[in-house]
């Protein structure tokens, strides 16, 4: 597969420009020993493989060839290392069968996320850069909402079992060898799952459990300026959907972290172009409420659009298929959890109604102007 290969690793500068974001991007989580914790199915396709092959081993133990695993394995490191974002461009074969690879390296605690990029020819594409980062934090948030979920899930039955276990025990016979290895192995089973729940589900989604804000003035309006402005490049322009900013919103400000509320903005437009079909109007609409600025994002949800692996996303198959299933009370869209955080950290709302195939959908975030 190799016949020549370069590469090199630099810095993210994180500032962006009009350029547009090519194609779908892998996502692979490395800790700090360079294990694979996650890969999905997107970057093991680029590489012709499964998420199998990577899962729980080692990067020198994958399917990747020796030189884009070496590279991989540097921005991983300078990311940890520097704690800041690194871009790298991997080069493999020569001349028209060479395939070029842009990679960002994104490190969050003792893991590094890595976005791959097919296609780009050069690293200085810092809008793809940003649009690709932005993806990565949708990912992580939806990534430890879901172990949230499970850890509440799976602690209802462990429970149950556990006390009908001290059920059985007072009527089961104490001179019974077998049914009191029985109930050792009930009361055995329970407290290692338990314990699993704890060390491993817990520990893993405790990286998003708190939300350091950096607070300061926000200009509202370039705010949401610029999240329809990634939107568009993410992916409302591929797929011929138009944004449309409508607010008479123009010199308010709000005290709140920038950056995160930019990251819930771009979301929930990006969502909703992902989730429309060809030749629809996304309608976002922003006003002040009293003490709460309030954000709506309106939209007609198509099944089809969502199910269609051949136009970019921002979301993976497994996390849109589940948004067009019914919702438990109070519970959100596995994909629109960062919204929920970032609102919930403000002091503030997010609220969505259900989607379904031709139904008119909202996604609304509330936070107070003042005080975030």
């Amino acid at each position: 597969m190799t016949t020549s290969f370069s590469s090199t690793v630099e810095p993210s500068s994180g500032e962006s420009t009009d350029s547009a974001v090519a194609g779908n991007d892998g996502v692979l989580v490395l800790d700090a020993a360079q294990r694979c914790l996650s890969a999905d199915a997107v970057f093991a396709h680029l590489f012709d493989s499964t998420p199998a092959a990577f899962n729980g081993r080692a990067l020198t133990e994958t399917p990747l060839p020796a030189p884009p695993a070496a590279a991989l394995g540097e921005a991983a490191d300078a990311a940890l290392a520097g704690n800041g974002t690194r871009r790298a461009h991997v080069v493999i074969g020569q001349d028209d069968a060479s395939r070029n690879f842009s990679v960002l390296a994104l490190p969050c605690a003792e893991s590094v996320t890595l976005i791959v990029s097919p296609g780009a020819q050069a690293i200085d594409t810092d809008h793809a850069s940003r649009i690709a980062h932005l993806r990565a934090e949708t990912a992580l948030f939806m990534r430890d909402h879901v172990l949230s979920i499970v850890s509440h899930d799976l602690r209802g039955p462990l429970n149950a079992i556990h006390s009908w276990g001290y059920v059985l025990e007072r009527k089961v016979d104490a001179n019974d060898p077998a049914a009191q290895r029985a109930l050792t192995g009930i009361r055995s089973g329970v407290e290692q799952q338990v314990k699993l729940i704890e060390q491993s589900v817990d520990t893993t989604r405790a990286e998003t459990k708190a939300i350091a804000l950096a607070v300061a003035p926000v200009a509202i309006r370039p705010l949401l300026e610029r999240s329809a402005a990634l939107a568009r490049d993410a992916v409302a322009k591929a797929r011929g959907v138009t944004i449309a900013l409508e607010t008479p919103l123009a010199e308010e400000q709000a005290e709140g972290d920038a950056e995160r509320l930019l990251q819930a903005l771009w979301l929930m437009q990006a969502f909703a172009a992902e989730a429309s079909a060809s030749g629809a109007t996304v309608r976002v609409s922003s006003v002040i409420e009293g003490s709460m600025w309030r954000t709506d994002v309106r939209f007609t949800a198509s099944a089809q659009a969502l199910n269609d692996a051949n136009s970019p996303h921002v979301l993976e198959a497994f996390a849109r298929r589940q948004a067009l299933e019914p919702r438990e009370t109070g519970r959100i869209a596995w994909g629109l959890a960062l919204c929920k955080r970032v609102a919930e950290a403000h002091g503030g709302v997010f609220e969505q109604s259900d989607i379904s195939d031709g139904a008119e959908v909202a996604l609304s975030v509330r936070a107070p102007v003042a005080g975030m």
